[in-house]
């Protein structure tokens, strides 16, 4: 009854420190906040590497298929289908000076 009817508050312990305990429950809400705000960067972080990897699987991917397409047996295929009259050379190429 004298905890819950405010009679520890009229303690000179109480009474003498109030601003220390007033400092220090400001400091637990500062670090409640402070880890709080590290937990959603750390959640940030997380979700931005695995959308990196995402990214560097679908550029590999890429880099592969035009890789693919860029080859001579390749590019000749798509001539033929697109029925241009081009053919390869059958000199080296030289150079102008």
């Amino acid at each position: 009854m004298y905890i819950l009817g405010g009679g520890i508050l009229r303690e000179d312990f109480i009474v003498k420190h109030t601003k220390m305990i007033i400092l220090v429950v400001f400091l637990l809400f500062l670090y409640i906040s402070n880890r709080y705000t590290c937990l959603i960067k750390l959640r940030e972080i997380d979700r931005l590497q695995n959308q990196l990897k995402e990214v560097r699987h679908e550029a590999i991917q890429t880099s592969a298929i035009l890789t693919g397409n860029t080859r001579p047996s390749q590019v000749e295929e798509l001539v033929k289908k697109q029925g241009l009259d081009l053919e390869r050379a059958t000199s080296p190429p030289y150079k102008l000076k």
